[in-house]
């Protein structure tokens, strides 16, 4: 639909959106792509930092996905980084923003920077569901400990799962959280 370089180039708060955020390379492109069933709807790459705009695709009548910027990037400058925090807050403040996907890469649990991420989306407003991505990667114990240790760590603040883009694991789990919150049985 758009690229937003500023919150003024945003589309008008109406309908319903949900945004995708994480860490740099945690998989968002990929989970935004698996989930919609999509190739190359959103891009995807190796190497970190491929989204620097707000990326929103519409996906129904009045219905939007957000692609934000990826985190904890240590090639972006500072300047970068504030106008991506400006951006994200532009973002925070719309009503129609219903929910958060955070991709966090499974192999590494969730940070302080992934919580400041739950902090930001406000769950007591908006739904936060976690994707434990590349879980593909990981051996049935380890999935079993990494979620485990996600819903342990995150409490009522949001519901977690595990994901892989890659094998179509927890696809389908997330598809009807995506429906739930776009109103889109």
């Amino acid at each position: 639909m758009l690229s937003a370089a500023s919150a003024a180039q945003f589309p008008p708060d109406r309908g319903r959106e949900v945004a995708f955020a994480g860490r740099s390379n945690a998989g968002k492109s990929s989970a935004i792509n698996a989930i919609l069933k999509r190739r190359a709807l959103a891009r995807t790459g190796k190497t970190p930092g491929q989204t620097r705009l707000i990326n929103f695709f519409e996906v129904g009548s009045d219905q939007r996905v957000v692609d934000l910027p990826g985190y904890g990037y240590a090639r972006v400058g500072e300047r970068e980084r504030l106008d991506w925090a400006t951006l994200a807050e532009g973002l925070r403040t719309r009503d129609c923003l219903r929910g958060l996907f955070l991709i966090v890469d499974s192999r590494r649990g969730v940070a302080e920077a992934d919580e400041m991420l739950i902090d930001w989306a406000d769950p007591g407003v908006r739904a936060v569901h976690v994707l434990l991505s590349k879980a593909d990667k990981l051996t049935r114990s380890e999935s079993d400990r990494a979620l485990r240790e996600a819903a342990s760590k995150l409490g009522p603040r949001a519901t977690v799962q595990l994901f892989s883009a890659l094998r179509g694991n927890g696809v389908e789990e997330a598809q009807r959280v995506l429906r739930g919150w776009l109103g889109s049985g």
